[in-house]
């Protein structure tokens, strides 16, 4: 006779996720700043724009941002912003975020800032981004380069210089892991666990 007890059909064995796919390897992604380094190049020439301050926003894009500043070879030390709690869906996404401080080691008045992410979607982090940075002055221009950019824009905010464009199906999402290697990633968003509610216990009638 078998030991083994049949699963309960009321809780049946989870499916494990797909494992995440990789979109870009770290030579990919080498490959992608720079080109992006270029493209900006290029872009700041055609505006005249000499010296720019770099902002990279936490945590990807100042990864991102590292290699661009180092690319560029710019003088002024690299900035980064964290944007957690200026999110306008802070509150109804839940999210429990680890805080880092912002910093800006030059004053942004007057300046133009290179801004920075690793994954542009919605363009929700970038508008906490602009919010960020407005508090700290009021810059000259503000260019925005991202890694990589996916469908499911809600605001209309677009970047100047992006390395991919990804169409993902729904509850799908591109992930940078880093920093060494960097590496981007593509794969389900993670379900948040139904909330349990337990039956109240039963209770036996009186026999009359």
């Amino acid at each position: 006779m078998s030991n083994l007890e049949p699963t309960s059909p009321a809780n049946p064995t989870p499916t494990p996720d797909p494992a995440p796919v990789i979109c870009m390897d770290a030579a990919a992604i080498a490959t992608a700043i720079d080109l992006m380094a270029a493209e900006l190049r290029a872009l700041l020439d055609s505006r005249a724009i000499t010296a720019p301050l770099m902002v990279g926003i936490h945590t990807g894009g100042v990864w991102v941002a590292k290699r661009l500043h180092a690319a560029l070879g710019l003088t002024d030390p690299l900035g980064h912003l964290d944007i957690s709690f200026y999110r306008d869906d802070f509150t109804r996404l839940g999210l429990h975020p680890q805080v880092r401080p912002s910093h800006l080691p030059v004053a942004v008045d007057n300046r133009h800032v290179i801004l920075v992410d690793d994954v542009l979607q919605t363009g929700r982090t970038i508008r906490a981004a602009l919010n960020v940075l407005f508090d700290y002055g009021r810059p000259r221009s503000v260019i925005l380069a991202a890694l990589a950019e996916r469908d499911g824009r809600q605001l209309p905010i677009e970047p100047n210089v992006v390395g991919l464009h990804m169409r993902l199906e729904p509850g799908e999402q591109l992930k940078l892991t880093g920093p060494q290697p960097l590496v981007l990633v593509r794969a389900l968003v993670p379900q948040k666990p139904a909330p349990h509610h337990p039956e109240p216990p039963k209770t036996r009638e009186a026999t009359p």
